[in-house]
């Protein structure tokens, strides 16, 4: 079992900065998924910054909400983004 997101805050370009119970931080891109009917409405920055923690993965004010293991899977760490290899 992958870890679970216990925090999580919302960066510019529909990024994700990602605590996980095992200690990482990750960044998650969220832009793949705003061409989906339940993803559309975070396009709105109000909307897309209401993401919060569920207990398990992420989630936002519209209850749109990703698979935790999708979020650690497909996140890499964020010094690789501050490096320039997202």
């Amino acid at each position: 079992m992958n870890p679970r997101v216990v925090d999580v805050k919302p960066e510019k370009d529909y990024m994700l900065c990602l605590w996980f119970t095992n200690g990482e931080v990750r960044c998650f891109d969220v832009k793949p998924y705003l061409e989906y009917e339940v993803f559309r409405p975070l396009k709105d920055e109000a909307v897309f910054n209401t993401v919060h923690p569920d207990g398990l993965s992420v989630e936002w004010a519209n209850e749109a909400s990703l698979c935790p293991d999708t979020l650690y899977q497909d996140s890499i760490a964020c010094e690789a983004l501050e490096n320039g290899r997202f």
